[in-house]
């Protein structure tokens, strides 16, 4: 199918996020789209993006009964956060001294999804207060253990199912700590068991709800659930103050020398509500900046 584009639509934002693994196991980045391995109902499938001007050309191909085509486009705005209030985000704060001149310069940024909240939490738990390098190696890991393809070669990453059918010992060869590999379990196994029905929650549970049914689970912070209700439900307040990205991001825009702390950098972004992640999206790209 194909779906139509905003204006001001950043592909090379999208290709970035999704280029994070340079070994390119579960996702295939090339010039103008990428491909990417999932697990579409309990079957492998390969999600697949071309971005033309004005547009983006969508196919799924799946290794099992095809997807409607309402939930293909539903995946696809989705993952490109084509949803995402920017334009309205961006009138409200254009003449806020300090963002201002980043909306100007980042025109139209919006935050790449998960494709699934489940991926988009394990990954948060997978990330926790480590680098974002080691954080991709150890997915990569926990990807190639695991093990499912799609029929046309990526690897798929796996579903909650997958990884409650794990032992700790399976993914704590991967490079996950004890720790986390237990919370992965846990969560895996709540998820598979029905008591934590995630995707429900995409379009009927409010985010403080999600929030404090994910707290109450050991190993569970609220850096982990901010990053999760962003990447995977698309809730776009979350403050991720406690984000060390974001605090340098802060840091660089304020022309700081000492450090950013969370709690400074908590109340600058409230300013922002009900659109802090998105403020919080433009301090990472500062953070990247040279």
């Amino acid at each position: 199918m194909r779906l139509a584009l905003p204006a001001s639509f950043r592909p090379a934002d999208i290709l970035a996020f999704q280029a994070r693994d340079p070994q390119q196991l579960a996702e295939r980045v090339e010039a103008g789209g990428f491909a990417k391995g999932l697990i579409w109902h309990g079957a492998p499938a390969c999600l697949q993006l071309a971005f033309q001007a004005g547009h983006v050309d969508v196919e799924l191909e799946v290794d099992g009964p095809p997807a409607s085509a309402g939930a293909v486009a539903g995946l696809a705005r989705h993952v490109l956060g084509l949803d995402q209030p920017v334009d309205a985000f961006e009138a409200a704060h254009r003449h806020h001294p300090q963002l201002g001149p980043l909306l100007s310069r980042h025109a139209g940024l919006r935050v790449p999804q998960a494709a699934t909240p489940f991926e988009a939490l394990s990954w948060a738990v997978t990330g926790q207060q480590i680098s974002t390098a080691a954080a991709i190696s150890i997915r990569r890991r926990l990807i190639a253990s695991i093990g499912v393809r799609h029929s046309g070669g990526l690897a798929c990453y796996p579903d909650a199912a997958q990884f409650a059918a794990q032992d700790e010992a399976q993914l704590r060869s991967a490079g996950l700590s004890q720790s986390k590999a237990g919370t992965l379990l846990r969560l895996a196994r709540l998820i598979a068991d029905g008591k934590l029905p995630l995707e429900a929650w995409l379009t009927t549970t409010p985010a403080e709800e999600i929030r404090e049914r994910l707290l109450a689970i050991r190993g569970i912070g609220p850096w982990t659930v901010d990053y999760a209700l962003l990447r995977g439900f698309a809730h776009l307040d979350g403050s991720l103050h406690g984000d060390a990205a974001v605090r340098r991001g802060l840091q660089k825009l304020l022309g700081r020398a000492e450090k950013v702390g969370e709690a400074e950098a908590r109340a600058w972004l409230a300013d922002f509500a009900p659109w802090r992640a998105l403020a919080a999206a433009h301090l990472w790209a500062v953070a990247k900046e040279a």
